[in-house]
Formats: structure tokens, C-alpha cells, sequence
């Protein structure tokens, strides 16, 4: 049914718009689609009810228990009154769907902005939210999604790219930085050792946080993973030292409200961060031969990058041997 190349190819508006009718909805005939590579996402319209929105799996990426898996907890997420924007469920109760080959889900349409992370007052919201949906993910862990580590972002990533994609003139300079990087970034983590691994998004960032009437809405969960709550913290601290203490007070006063936070955890930030670059930089490598993605990025996998790429990651080396951050 797929291929590596063409994951997603007979997805036609026919094809989307029929599989959401196999789940009793009758479609007016609009499909757009929305901004997403990983997986495909289009807003339906719907006949006389509001437009959905129908999230097609990439074939392969995880298994019918994980997706599920990651359903279920923003579920709970929604039963605890948390503004996050879970899957719809059917009479017989299920969020995943099947149709000719494709695995699908289909969520409300949520409006909404992205969050000012320079204003103290949504921080201090922000804070209250996670700590909220930390307090959730804490009570149990998940069985079938994986853990973010240093093996799978880091050690992972970094063979892909030196075994296919780095060019010669570069090798030399990729191994030297990306073994010394990864070394500290272990380092860091062993110097935790009392870190909790708890059910997180996995991947908070400005794009997967719609603000609507004075709330984040949290969407996207589908990089969610068992990880330290400072993964889901740390993507909204920017700017100078002074400016990320700042913010970084007001995100840890609301999250306290609601769960514990550990201070130990901030000497993982910039390790987190490391491991976020590799993993990108691997996720387009992996991800080449799919038409999307070189249309998409043109400026990934040229020399120009490498050779940038591998600026980024020195200048990462030396941002992990600064101080942490600190709790004001």
C-alpha cells in the first residue's frame, strides 16, 4: 500500500474526504491542508457542523498501541479539565481509526495563537498548565511510548548522518564535534541521577500551544514520551541569561502550584537542547525521500548546512559548559 518515497501519495481529497465519512460524517466537499510533514493533517468541512480536523498516521512511524497509547493519555488530560485538544471517540469508544492502509484520527477545531513567552502573566499560566498536566502524567508511566534519551536523539542520529549524509570535506570536523558534544551531554544526564521520568508532550514548543481566551490550549501530542518535566519547560525560555532566569521564575511559581518541580533538572537544558539539534537534523535525513521534505526544507543536506550545522553544534559544546540555570 506505501512506499518510502510516497508515504502519503493517495491521500487525494477523495480518498480523505471519504475516510472520514466512514466514520458517519457527511463531508461539504473543502479539504485544506494544514502545515504538518511528519504526519498529514486536513481541516474537513462537515455538513451543517463545524469543520474537523483528520490527522493521517506516516505509516510505520509507531504502532497502533503507541498512537493509542498517547490518545488515552491526553483523554485523561481532558477528563481532568485540562485545555488540551484530545482525539474524538466513536460509539464503540475508539480515537484510532483504519482506512485502506492509512491509520487516522480526527480532533475539534481549536483556534488560537501562539503564546508570548515574554509576557510574565502567560508564563506564570504556562507554568500553572504543565504543572497541571505533569501532575496527570506522573501517576503512571507509559508501557508502550518510548523515553527520551541520549541513545535514540543523540548516538542514533549522529551514525545516520556520518554513515549517509555528511559530505567528505566535512567528516573530519562532524565526528570530532559530535563526539565530544555527545560525551558532555552523557555527562550531564549521569550527574542527575535522581531525575523522574514522567508521561510528557515530548515536544512544547511556541507552534504546539494555541492561546485562546487567556488559556494555552496544548495540541500535538505526538512525539509524547516519558521524559524529565524539564523537557517540556525548557523550549520556552529565549533570550540573554538574565531574560531566561526571568522567565524561567515565572514558568516554576505556576508550575509549583501544582507539582513538585526538581531544580537538579536544570543542568539537563542545554543537554536537551543538544539532543534536539541532532534529532532534527536526523529527522529530515530520514525522512529525505519523502517528495515533502525537499520542497519543504531546500536548504537541508546542502554543504552550506553542514558546514553551519556543525558551527551550531561547537557553539553548543560551549553553551554546555556554562553554569546552569538557576532558580531565582
Amino acid at each position: 500500500m506505501h512506499d518510502a518515497q510516497h508515504p502519503f501519495h493517495t491521500l487525494t481529497p477523495n480518498f480523505i474526504m471519504d475516510a472520514v465519512e466512514s466514520q458517519g460524517y457527511r463531508c461539504d466537499c473543502r479539504t485544506s491542508a494544514l502545515n504538518s510533514y511528519e504526519n498529514r493533517v486536513y481541516q474537513v468541512g462537515i455538513e451543517e457542523e463545524k469543520p474537523l480536523i483528520a490527522k493521517f498516521y506516516r505509516p510505520g512511524r509507531w504502532s497502533d498501541e503507541q498512537i493509542v497509547e498517547e490518545h488515552s493519555f491526553c483523554l485523561e488530560l481532558a477528563e481532568h479539565e485540562l485545555s488540551v485538544v484530545p482525539p474524538m471517540v466513536n460509539a464503540s469508544g475508539e480515537s484510532l481509526f483504519h482506512y485502506h492502509g492509512f491509520r487516522f484520527a480526527l480532533y475539534p477545531r481549536q483556534g488560537g495563537h501562539a503564546p508570548e513567552f515574554d509576557n510574565d502573566e502567560n508564563l506564570l499560566i504556562l507554568g500553572r498548565m504543565l504543572g497541571r498536566i505533569h501532575s496527570i502524567g506522573a501517576v503512571r508511566p507509559f508501557e508502550q511510548r518510548p523515553t527520551l534519551d541520549s541513545r535514540d536523539f543523540g548516538h542514533d542520529s549522529v551514525a545516520l548522518i556520518r554513515e549517509r549524509f555528511i559530505p567528505q570535506e566535512y567528516r573530519e570536523s562532524y565526528e570530532a564535534v559530535t563526539s565530544q558534544l555527545l560525551q558532555v551531554v552523557d555527562e550531564a544526564f549521569a550527574s542527575v541521577p535522581q531525575v523522574r521520568y514522567i508521561r510528557a508532550h515530548g515536544d512544547c514548543h511556541a507552534g504546539n500551544i494555541l492561546w485562546r481566551d487567556d488559556a494555552p490550549h496544548f495540541v500535538d501530542f505526538d512525539d509524547a514520551r516519558m521524559a524529565p518535566a524539564v523537557q517540556d519547560l525548557w523550549m520556552m525560555l529565549s533570550g540573554d541569561r538574565p531574560r531566561q532566569l526571568a522567565q524561567l521564575a515565572q514558568l516554576i511559581k505556576g508550575y509549583e502550584e501544582f507539582c513538585d518541580f526538581n531544580p537538579a533538572e536544570l543542568r539537563l537544558v542545554e543537554a536537551l537542547r543538544a539532543l534536539r539539534m541532532l534529532h532534527y537534523s536526523a529527522w529530515l535525513a530520514r525522512r529525505w525521500d519523502d517528495p515533502a521534505f525537499p520542497t519543504a526544507f531546500p536548504w537541508f543536506n546542502t554543504v552550506r548546512y553542514w558546514g553551519e550545522h556543525i558551527l551550531q553544534l561547537r557553539e553548543q559544546v560551549a553553551a554546555l559548559d556554562e553554569p546552569p540555570l538557576v532558580l531565582l
